[in-house]
């Protein structure tokens, strides 16, 4: 019974453990998050993709085996090299329609969404207090976006607001709170505001809301009454009624001469 080389089943079986490990896990999430509570994902994938590379990844292991193996096939037949042409050919499809697709992760966008209403707030602000009418902070939401998260495989359509009071620091837990819901929590007096979001940590993909946070860090971001302008300093004499500089050697005609 003839056997291919080490190195061509090598080949295969590295082949098929990388087939198995990108697009077995695409169909995962594909699957998992039509029924996910909340997704990290923009838009929600397709299993067609996956599934059609796992079908034709079947289909080639079948030829590998009972085309190949079984029948004691050596080195030279082509069906050993199906495998790797697939995981190849996948991978080249992918990168080629990965063009289209958003660059940056949920996690990215609400930060920077975040970033937006705070940078907007900010420029409500006074010298003295910070913006804390609900009627006043809600427009700004439209500046962010739609929340870059799925909730039971159904992109969400817009952010939402909750204005707290009296608070001495950013909201560390929000039980019950929809994701994509910003958490403004203004301090007493008006002093400073705390804005958080209601959305997925950054290592978590699928699971029940959660406040926005990275490595168990709650991420925030502080609003504060609007420091004043300074006034422009008065424009100093450095260069009033100056003395123009004489240099050696010069005329009167503004001309100067070389001693000998």
């Amino acid at each position: 019974m003839t056997l291919p080389s080490r190195k061509t089943l090598l080949g295969n079986v590295l082949s098929l453990a990388a087939i198995a490990w990108i697009y077995g896990g695409d169909l995962s999430d594909a699957v998992r998050a039509r029924s996910a509570e909340v997704s990290a994902l923009v838009e929600l994938p397709s299993p067609v993709r996956p599934a059609v590379v796992l079908s034709l990844t079947a289909l080639a292991l079948g030829v590998v085996v009972l085309g190949g193996l079984a029948r004691g096939k050596a080195e030279d037949f082509k069906g050993y090299r199906l495998l790797p042409i697939l995981l190849v050919g996948s991978l080249f499809a992918d990168l080629v329609l990965a063009e289209s697709r958003i660059p940056i992760d949920s996690t990215d966008m609400a930060s920077m969404s975040l970033q937006r209403f705070q940078k907007l707030a900010q420029e409500l602000s006074t010298q003295t207090t910070v913006a804390e009418d609900p009627r006043v902070l809600q427009p700004l939401l439209e500046e962010m976006g739609r929340p870059p998260y799925l909730v039971r495989g159904e992109p969400m359509t817009a952010y939402t607001l909750q204005v707290r009071k009296d608070c001495e620091g950013p909201v560390r837990a929000a039980p019950g709170v929809l994701p994509g819901t910003v958490l403004y929590c203004v301090a007493p007096e008006r002093k400073a505001a705390w804005v958080t979001m209601v959305g997925l940590s950054a290592e978590t993909r699928f699971g029940p809301p959660e406040l926005l946070a990275a490595r168990g860090e709650v991420r925030f971001l502080l609003v504060q009454p609007a420091i004043p302008d300074e006034a422009p300093p008065e424009p100093g004499d450095a260069f009033r009624d100056s003395a123009p500089s004489q240099l050696d050697g010069a005329t009167d005609g503004g001309t100067s001469s070389l001693q000998p």
